[in-house]
């Protein structure tokens, strides 16, 4: 009999839809705007139509947490569906309010159906290989005890690396956290940020694109040589140099490689051209 738990995330993982449809998750969508402009992000707004967007629009576009009537929908969907318990998985809960509309649906349909609600710690594919990891284990069977710790450990062990393309976007959307100091940076410095501990830090500086890319390919390496890794990912913010991107890692890590494009949620706040790695420490 397949499993009856089912996965709840939100926009800001940056899943392929070939993904999310194939293992059954639910994708709670936050809001994208552009001005007074308001848009629900991969229902009214696919990831082509934001950059094509971002490319023409004088501001930058800032995000909204989705309400919690928006997960109190899903959840019930889900238990029209079949579900029997449910583990919501969001972005990190210092990043948005994501997080805060999901427990607060949770705790209203308590005695309804079984939610438990997890803090991933991290965003973009770090959140979606989570999930990804999760809806798997589900789908093979695993009651939601398991499931829920799965995503609890999985949480722990996520590093997310990036090199962006521009700080501009992060500036103007608050997200920047322990990457201030990178704002007094010159203008040529491409900076390495890394999600840890829940908020984006800042990881390093390189002087090119080429030595960014190289230093998150090292990241690799270095994680591989170490305690081993499981679960690439690569994140690209409309990027087109992911596949040279892909063939240096595929020299360090001979595993399956998830590609997410870099959405409306995260790309709002990284900027285009964006590219890094999400993985799980062993």
């Amino acid at each position: 009999m397949a499993s009856s738990v089912r996965i709840i995330t939100d926009s800001a993982c940056d899943l392929p839809e070939s993904v999310v449809r194939e293992l059954g998750i639910e994708v709670v969508p936050l809001f994208i705007r552009f001005g007074d402009d308001e848009l629900v992000d991969r229902e009214q707004l696919t990831t082509t139509q934001f950059w094509a967007r971002c490319a023409t629009e004088p501001d930058l576009p800032s995000t909204a947490a989705p309400s919690p009537g928006r997960f109190e929908q899903s959840i019930r969907a889900l238990a029209a569906q079949g579900a029997t318990g449910v583990v919501i998985i969001d972005l990190s809960g210092d990043l948005s309010g994501t997080l805060q509309s999901a427990e607060v649906a949770a705790d209203r349909l308590t005695g309804d159906i079984p939610v438990r609600v997890v803090d991933s710690r991290t965003v973009s594919m770090g959140l979606g290989s989570i999930v990804v990891a999760c809806a798997r284990a589900a789908r093979d069977g695993a009651s939601l005890d398991e499931v829920e710790a799965l995503a609890r450990d999985l949480s722990g062990r996520c590093k997310v690396w990036g090199a962006l393309d521009t700080l501009e976007n992060l500036k103007k959307g608050g997200r920047i956290g322990g990457a201030k100091a990178m704002l007094a940076s010159v203008l040529s410095i491409k900076p390495i940020i890394e999600v840890r501990d829940g908020v984006v830090q800042e990881g390093g500086k390189q002087r090119t694109r080429a030595k960014a890319v190289a230093f998150v390919v090292d990241k690799v390496r270095e994680a591989v040589a170490g305690r081993g890794i499981s679960q690439l990912s690569v994140l690209h913010a409309d990027c087109d140099d992911v596949d040279a991107f892909l063939a240096q890692l595929r020299e360090v890590y001979p595993g399956e490689i998830l590609v997410g494009e870099i959405g409306a949620v995260v790309g709002a706040h990284a900027g285009r051209g964006t590219i890094g790695v999400a993985f799980f420490e062993n």
